[in-house]
């Protein structure tokens, strides 16, 4: 019998799907989802509501609750036999699962709905099936671009990142795509992005260099879509700003995806990122590398106050003592740097 905990690679057959957000700013996350970042948007009950990027149900659910964060991150698998592998690997190392309901599934658009726990506090969960919505889409931009690359990413602080790139790694066979090396009001970062397909990443771990500290009140530090055509970035670019809504980080370019893009705050406290035209991997050719800094150029901090980066500051201070799960079970010793 195959040892499931050494079953073969998963890795390409593996999609970021859907988001799962928990917040009580329904109102404001319409004006934000629907009318800023201009995604398709569907009010399902006085609780729940989703958005769309493409002929998918649902790319961003939106349940009520006090959170006002990223409570889940939704992973669509290619085939029911890269589903039971992965099912096989989590339960074998000893951790439990639980399927999705009927209703459940039915909110996320899914079928084959499973969960199971995740670094930061993040349920990962896992399907094999999308159904897709009534068109066309009402939507502000062209279009976005999902297929074999999966939705877009997500970046997570962590003070245990080793142990985060090995919890991806046992799970979904995650590799390492480059580093990035970044100074921010003088903390040192260092991030690692994290490949399951095509995409350059689908996730990304920023830690603070030789310290144990976590400055992001939020599981996710930032989230981001990718639109089809540069003037969708640009155009909603105004919208978020005409509409009010307060923006992270300017347009710039990215070092090592190349992406074009911009960071907005969302209603609920983590950033938004919207790009446009990221890099794919050439798997027979590509090496990680280190970059120096996030940015070629752009990526301005806007509005950003010295009273911001005290609380930031005293977040990271508070962190030390905070208890954070990277799910050991499956993290094991962690991956060290390359």
């Amino acid at each position: 019998m195959p040892n499931p905990l050494t079953s073969p690679s998963v890795f390409g057959n593996v999609h970021l799907g859907y988001i799962v957000v928990e917040t009580e700013k329904f109102a404001d996350w319409r004006r934000f989802g629907r009318d800023a970042i201009g995604m398709h948007l569907d009010d399902l009950t006085s609780d729940a509501m989703r958005f769309r990027l493409d002929e998918n149900e649902c790319r961003f659910l939106l349940r009520r609750g006090p959170a006002e964060d990223v409570t889940a991150l939704g992973w669509h698998l290619d085939d029911h036999t890269s589903f039971d592998r992965i099912v096989a690997r989590v339960t074998g190392h000893g951790v439990p699962v639980t399927w999705g309901t009927e209703e459940e599934a039915a909110l996320r658009g899914v079928e084959r709905l499973l969960r199971f726990p995740g670094p930061n506090g993040l349920t990962q969960e896992i399907y094999t099936k999308a159904h897709t919505g009534p068109m066309p889409l009402h939507m502000h931009n062209t279009g976005f671009v999902t297929g074999d690359a999966g939705m877009g990413h997500v970046a997570i602080t962590s003070k245990k990142p080793h142990q985060v790139r090995g919890y991806y790694d046992t799970v979904f066979d995650a590799r390492l795509t480059d580093y990035i090396d970044e100074t921010i009001s003088g903390v040192k970062l260092k991030i690692r992005f994290l490949r399951v397909n095509e995409r350059h990443h689908s996730v990304a771990i920023a830690a603070v260099q030789r310290l144990p500290v976590n400055p992001i009140r939020t599981r996710v530090q930032h989230l981001n879509i990718q639109v089809a055509e540069l003037d969708d970035m640009t155009n909603s670019y105004l919208r978020v700003k005409e509409l009010g809504f307060d923006m992270a980080l300017g347009v710039g370019q990215h070092t090592n995806d190349r992406e074009l893009s911009y960071y907005a705050m969302t209603p609920s406290g983590f950033e938004w990122e919207v790009g446009w035209n990221p890099i794919t991997i050439d798997e027979e050719t590509w090496e990680p590398t280190t970059h120096q800094g996030i940015s070629i150029w752009g990526h301005t901090p806007v509005g950003q106050t010295i009273i911001d980066k005290l609380a930031q500051f005293k977040l990271g201070a508070r962190s030390v003592v905070r208890r954070e799960d990277t799910v050991p079970a499956l993290s094991g010793t962690g991956i060290q740097d390359d």
